[in-house]
Formats: structure tokens, sequence, C-alpha cells
């Protein structure tokens, strides 16, 4: 089965079960309003953080090199907003892991270590013959 159709199924049912547990535990108007704290509280942090993974990439790039971690974690940083806005516990969680920096570095550490040394930016070099036109033009004279 698709990995995708299992999450669809399965995010809505977590989501629902948290909100019946959470709700008989702290009530309905503390859950909701928890749901709306941690939205805004989440894409408030997504903005800052994703303003400082913009200008470190823009300093990978002066010092011409590949932006690799900057790229992949403003990704991160775009699906842990997404995740925020949308209503539920579990997606909550996730969301926030995803964007702060210390948690992002876990889960991409590894993936970053091998992208990063298979794609080094190099100069460019461009082979080839030449041939002096200067010479052919004195030779028919």
């Amino acid at each position: 089965m698709n990995t995708v159709l299992i999450a669809i199924i399965l995010v809505p049912i977590i989501e629902i079960y948290l909100f019946i547990k959470i709700g008989t535990q702290i009530g309905a108007f503390n859950t909701i309003s928890l749901i709306f704290i941690t939205a805004i509280i989440g894409i408030i942090y997504a903005r800052y953080e994703g303003l400082n993974t913009l200008k470190s990439g823009f300093s990978q790039l002066i010092k011409n090199e590949l932006p690799a971690y900057e790229i992949i974690s403003g990704a991160a940083i775009t699906f842990a907003a997404l995740l925020l806005i949308i209503p539920g516990f579990a997606t909550d969680i996730l969301g926030f892991l995803l964007i702060f920096p210390l948690t992002r570095k876990l889960i991409f550490g590894k993936f970053l270590k091998k992208f990063k040394n298979e794609t080094k930016i190099k100069k460019p070099y461009i082979e080839g013959e030449f041939e002096d036109l200067e010479e052919d033009d004195e030779r028919k004279l």
C-alpha cells in the first residue's frame, strides 16, 4: 500500500484520538485555545527560522559554496509551518521537531553529510582546441 495513502488515513485518526484524550483532560475550550496558540507561535518562529536560513544560504553562496543544508532546511521549515497550521497535536509535535535547528540537524544529518561530499562547486574548465586566426590571415596575404 502506498505510504501517502496510509498517512492520509492514519493522521486524521491519530489527531481525532488525541483531541478526545486531551479534550477530556483539559477541557474543550483549552484544547481549542492550545491549537490556536501552537499555530500562531509556530508560524512566527517559522518566519524567524526561515529568514535565518535565507541569510545563511546567501553567506554560503558568497563563499562560493553550495548551500545544501540551507536548501533542505528551508524546505523543512516550510513543511513544518504547514504542519503547525493544520489543527492537531501530532502534526504540531512533528512541526516543532522540524522547525528547531537542533532537531532538524539530527533528522537530516546523515543525508546532508552524504550530499555535501558529492556536490562541491568546482570552477568550470572548458576543454577544446584553438586556432590563431591572425596567422591564417597573414598567410593568405
